[in-house]
């Protein structure tokens, strides 16, 4: 059985656009789905688009409503020590307001002995997101708290919510290097959407170097080393959010030609590696 795969244009890719701007932009590129960043994360200089911000929210329903796209996911809902996460609950609001599906959510904590921390906090996150119909999607990047899959995946069962589940990015199943059987060990429907992009075959050694390419020189799909298309094929026929910040390229060509060769390259990727996508349901492959 063939399927159309559906992409979103996550915000990182694009992140100088306000949710209004970047999903016309998105539209115009080709994509399905948007993703947008309504929860900030702190980091010095990174733009603010906050729930609170009605004349946003509205002009945001507006365009998506002209462009007929639909926004997927809402990020960042960290798991951070005294950060209680009802105050993302507004923001959680406004995300299923304009139509989202998912939250993500991954760990910031300092201590390496809080395990019933981040199971409680996360099964908090997903009760908040029941009612409004969202899942809450925990991403493991790899210079945050919750590094691995097997991490995440542990936090997953021990919350035991039934809107829970796990975000799959293509980069950090590369660095921490995840098996593509152990990604298939995992129940199916604990993935709803993934973040897809490439990377070099090296792995940098520090934080510092794995968050630089993490945030500024991802690659487009087929150009790098991960084998996507394994990861893909193993995966439930799921959106995939195309987060591909690259610092030089969205200056050299814009967001909008950036925007277009990415997903240009992941449709391309796909229909070289995977003519026939693969549909995993109820633990099976079906074609």
């Amino acid at each position: 059985m063939t399927m159309k795969r559906q992409f979103s244009l996550a915000h990182l890719t694009t992140l100088a656009l306000a949710p209004p701007e970047m999903t016309y932009l998105a539209a115009k590129a080709g994509y399905d789905f948007v993703s947008f960043r309504l929860i900030p994360v702190g980091m010095a200089g990174e733009p603010q688009y906050l729930p609170q911000d009605r004349v946003m929210i509205r002009r945001t329903r507006a365009a998506l409503a002209e462009t007929g796209l639909q926004l997927l996911d809402l990020e960042l809902a960290r798991i951070v020590e005294n950060v209680d996460p009802r105050s993302y609950l507004q923001a959680m609001e406004a995300a299923a307001e304009l139509g989202a599906r998912h939250v993500i959510t991954s760990a910031w904590t300092a201590s390496r002995d809080d395990r019933g921390y981040l199971i409680d906090s996360f099964s908090t996150l997903c009760e908040l997101a029941r009612p409004l119909g969202l899942t809450v999607d925990f991403e493991f990047p790899t210079f945050s708290r919750i590094a691995s899959l097997r991490e995440a995946a542990d936090i997953v069962a021990a919350a035991g919510c039934k809107n829970g589940g796990i975000l799959v990015d293509m980069l950090y199943m590369h660095f921490a290097r995840v098996s593509v059987a152990e990604l298939a060990a995992l129940p199916p429907q604990w993935f709803h959407f993934a973040h897809f992009c490439d990377a070099t075959i090296d792995i940098p050694t520090t934080i510092e170097g794995q968050i630089q390419i993490a945030r500024g020189e991802r690659l487009y799909p087929g150009e790098g080393a991960i084998n996507l298309a394994a990861i893909v094929s193993t995966l439930p026929d799921v959106p995939l959010s195309i987060e591909l910040p690259h610092t030089q390229r969205a200056l050299e060509l814009g967001y909008e030609e950036h925007a277009r060769r990415s997903i240009a390259a992941a449709r391309h990727y796909l229909d070289t590696h995977l003519p026939e996508i693969s549909v995993r349901t109820a633990g099976q492959i079906v074609k």
